[in-house]
């Protein structure tokens, strides 16, 4: 049976599990969780990608990520094929490092958030690396330490997390430890790990529930929560799919739109591929920008080539468009013929 295409969009959140091929480690020392933390941290900062929970296991990575202009199947593959290739050489080896494709769970924030926050920054505790919560404190590679304040990644949203548990910071780092350390007797958690049937009722029982009052129920692997959300989900997903490929058939690709927003913006296109910091030259440039990487889904790296900036700067932009483009309801227009 085939695979089914991950489904991702704008300020998803996603539980994403990386995990070594044949459950062998994918990090034999600190130096090896050291590299692949830098490699996250740029990444991330550089596709404006908003990370709330992490931790490295000897043989797999939970994250929890919410997508920004940069799809994360892109941020995904820039991160596994660097490391990837980073670990081969330094230790002389070759082949697959990764066991098939890393898991990516669409997560439904409400009720499923806080919960994975949690499980994540617990699997040392479960797993046995850490003996005692107040030792996860300081471990380094967990973004629990972040959260308490012991350590510092600057590419982890902790305002983010510590605003669910008070306005304080010393407060709210209080209420979130007390929140932490209940979890430690739930143990392993399966309904965490997935959607599909179990995951979108709530277990078997309230499954059994709806089978006898004969409601109809909806479940992705792909996806965790309710079934209305599953429903949801993959209608827009649907949606989509079908506006991307409609796109490819009417021909409509980067040259199309370079014309296209230069003649509505009422700019030259030499002036909108131009460094110029005009008010409406940035805004054009804005505009294409969101386009090109949401639309075309061109990558941060191939557009800033073509514009020749960072892709980081390419990354603002696009997001600067997309809050344009929410105000002046012209997407539609602009990708007509």
């Amino acid at each position: 049976m085939p695979r089914k295409a991950r489904i991702d969009a704008p300020g998803a959140l996603q539980h994403i599990i990386i995990r070594g091929i044949e459950k062998k480690p994918i990090f034999r020392d600190d130096w090896d969780r050291d590299r692949f933390l830098d490699r996250l941290g740029r990444l991330l900062f550089t596709t404006s990608t908003p990370c709330y929970a992490w931790a490295l296991m000897p043989n797999h990575v939970h994250l929890l990520l919410r997508t920004g202009l940069t799809p994360l199947a892109k941020v995904m593959k820039r991160l596994l094929t660097g490391y990837a290739q980073y670990f081969n050489r330094r230790h002389k080896r070759c082949g697959h490092l990764f066991q098939n494709r890393y898991k990516s769970i669409l997560c439904e924030e409400e009720p499923y958030f806080l919960e994975l926050l949690r499980y994540i920054h617990l699997n040392p505790l479960r797993a046995g690396l850490l003996i005692g919560i107040n030792v996860l404190k300081t471990y380094q590679y967990s973004g629990h330490s972040t959260l308490m304040g012991t350590l510092s990644y600057e590419w982890q949203d902790q305002d983010y997390v510590l605003n669910f548990f008070g306005k304080r910071r010393s407060a709210a780092r209080r209420e979130y430890m007390r929140f932490v350390a209940d979890g430690i007797s739930q143990g392993s958690r399966p309904d965490l790990m997935g959607g599909g049937f179990l995951r979108s009722t709530g277990g078997w029982m309230a499954l059994k529930e709806y089978q006898r009052r004969g409601d109809y129920i909806k479940g992705d692997e792909r996806i965790l929560g309710s079934s209305d959300f599953v429903t949801q989900v993959l209608k827009k997903a649907d949606e989509v799919l079908k506006q991307d490929n409609l796109l490819k058939r009417q021909g409509i690709d980067f040259d199309f739109l370079l014309v296209k927003v230069a003649r509505y913006c009422n700019i030259e296109v030499e002036e909108l591929l131009s460094g110029t910091r005009k008010r409406k030259v940035v805004d054009a440039r804005s505009i294409l920008c969101y386009l090109s990487v949401r639309r075309l889904k061109l990558s941060c790296l191939a557009l800033s080539q073509k514009l020749n900036v960072c892709p980081s700067s390419v990354s603002k932009s696009a997001a600067r468009g997309q809050d344009i483009l929410s105000v002046r309801k012209v997407e539609k227009e602009l990708l007509n013929k």
